[in-house]
């Protein structure tokens, strides 16, 4: 039986029944080096899955882990434990791992492992006999997390052109602490110092989701512990060196950060484009889709920590904030001049704002805007526009110690800001339009080293300065009708006593 199978292979391969050759074996192996790699380069994920398939026994389940493991986490610094085999998704044609533990501290250097989640995590505790393995002083934001599910794409041209070979990741069932105790910075150290660095290999996925996200986030300077929780998240790409521009552009997130809900999404209606506040119409303005970015009941403390603009003058309160971010649509179809007018009105407003001549100020917000150009504004797609409205509740303020060593701070306004503040027993609402150059989230991870938030404290102390303006002409005002009113009763009651004489 077996020699008839051989030689009916033998003629459906050759159609001949001739012995095989060095050319015929140098075909085939040749056959199946090409095959793989067409299978590589058209379905990564499945050309790994298969290879995953085929070796990941009991006794080559470590080698696996490592190496797939080192490969994909490139450029993380990771220590990654996973308790369960990788298994390949065949239906949607992922790789999954289930439970996993990532952890990112100072005394290992970047693993992959497999083993036990919980006891991953209880050698992630324990401090005794590592003082050797330290590779770094712990200077950044350290974490150790269990995340129940991990699914993953992968994609062999994303890896060829340098973005890493994960195309699409979703994460399920994430706990975990993130500490940031660690953290400190120099005196008057520039935040962005901190920007991420682009290297070749940095992640860009075209597709990442979150769900059922809960983990404790611990401050530095003391401030207390509080959790973060995001219910959902969904983004069309994120990448590693653009992190926080994605997260603002995200297609949709909810959460919860220190009990105060947030939302990101985009502004679905149809009458959302149809006019402003203003009354504008603006259904054809070169935005893409809105979005809309929400925070209620935010306890000021987040704010006003080691901060030394207005925030930092509040000392209790919440603040409810919605913000709107547009961004041009890639396209060459413009209309030119709405865009440039806005950008025109936020360069006049910078212009005319008050500098102190005591302070000497970083950077020059224009160049930062117009990336040192004063012609640059015809490159409109390189523009954000951030519509903001703060309200702040029952807040309260008091004088700073220190002089804040800001710019746009005239020193003289402070105690008439903090009075205006501690006068207001119900809520100060704040608006404001933030332009910013897109340049600046380059590398950017934050709020801080985007230089947003400097940026939204000086727009806040505008709207402060306005108000204070207006309540002191309101009390001119006031003044003049009484004394107004005043010289009337008086004239009344002389008639009336040259009346009665």
């Amino acid at each position: 039986m077996a020699p008839r199978l051989w030689i009916r292979l033998r003629w459906l391969l050759k159609r001949s029944n001739r012995p095989f050759n060095t050319d015929d074996y140098s075909a085939f192996f040749s056959w199946l080096v090409m095959g793989n790699a067409i299978i590589l380069i058209l379905g990564t994920t499945t050309f790994v899955s298969l290879v995953i398939f085929t070796i990941n026994t009991v006794f080559a389940q470590e080698l696996v882990a490592r190496k797939v493991g080192e490969f994909i986490t490139k450029n993380s610094k990771l220590t990654v434990t996973f308790e369960h085999a990788i298994v390949p998704g065949w239906s949607d044609g992922k790789i999954c791992f289930k439970k996993c533990f990532v952890s990112r501290r100072p005394k290992t250097v970047g693993q992959f492992l497999k083993g036990s989640q919980a006891e991953a995590y209880a050698k992630s505790l324990d401090n005794t006999g590592e003082e050797a393995q330290l590779v770094d002083d712990g200077n950044y934001t350290q974490f150790d997390l269990t995340i129940e599910e991990v699914n993953m794409s992968l994609s062999f041209r994303k890896w060829v052109n340098g973005t890493g070979i994960v195309d699409t990741l979703e994460v399920k069932g994430m706990r975990g602490v993130v500490d940031r105790t660690h953290v400190h910075w120099d005196p008057n150290d520039d935040a962005r110092n901190y920007k991420n660095v682009h290297q070749f290999g940095d992640f860009e996925f075209n597709e990442f989701r979150m769900e059922d996200v809960l983990f404790t986030l611990l401050q530095p300077a003391g401030f207390r512990p509080f959790s973060v929780a995001i219910y959902n998240c969904e983004l069309s790409k994120l990448r590693k060196h653009w992190l926080f521009y994605d997260f603002l552009n995200a297609n949709i997130m909810s959460g919860s950060y220190d009990n105060s809900l947030f939302t990101v999404h985009k502004r679905q209606r149809l009458d959302d484009f149809d006019e402003d506040d203003s009354g504008q119409s603006i259904a054809k303005l070169p935005w893409k889709r809105v979005t809309r970015l929400r925070v209620d009941s935010l306890n000021i403390d987040h704010l006003n920590k080691g901060l030394e603009g207005p925030f930092g003058w509040i000392t209790s309160g919440k603040v409810d904030m919605i913000g709107d971010v547009m961004v041009p649509e890639q396209s060459k179809e413009f209309h030119v001049s709405e865009i440039v007018n806005i950008i025109t009105q936020s360069i006049q407003k910078e212009a005319t704002r008050h500098i102190n001549p005591d302070v000497q100020n970083k950077e020059d917000h224009i160049l930062r805007l117009t990336n040192g150009n004063t012609a640059g504004s015809n490159d409109i797609s390189k523009y954000f526009v951030l519509d903001l409205t703060m309200r702040l509740n029952n807040v309260r303020a008091s004088v700073p110690f220190k002089a804040p060593e800001l710019s746009y701070v005239n020193y003289a306004l402070i105690r008439p800001i903090v009075a205006y503040i501690n006068s207001r027993n119900a809520f100060i609402e704040i608006k404001a339009r933030i332009v910013k150059n897109i340049e600046d989230f380059s590398g950017s991870w934050t709020v801080y080293d985007s230089l947003l938030m400097d940026d939204i404290s000086e727009e806040v102390y505008e709207s402060f300065v306005e108000y204070v303006a207006d309540d002191e002409a309101r009390l001119v005002r006031m003044r003049k009708v009484a004394f107004w009113t005043m010289q009337l009763l008086v004239q009344f009651i002389v008639f009336g006593l040259g009346a009665v004489t």
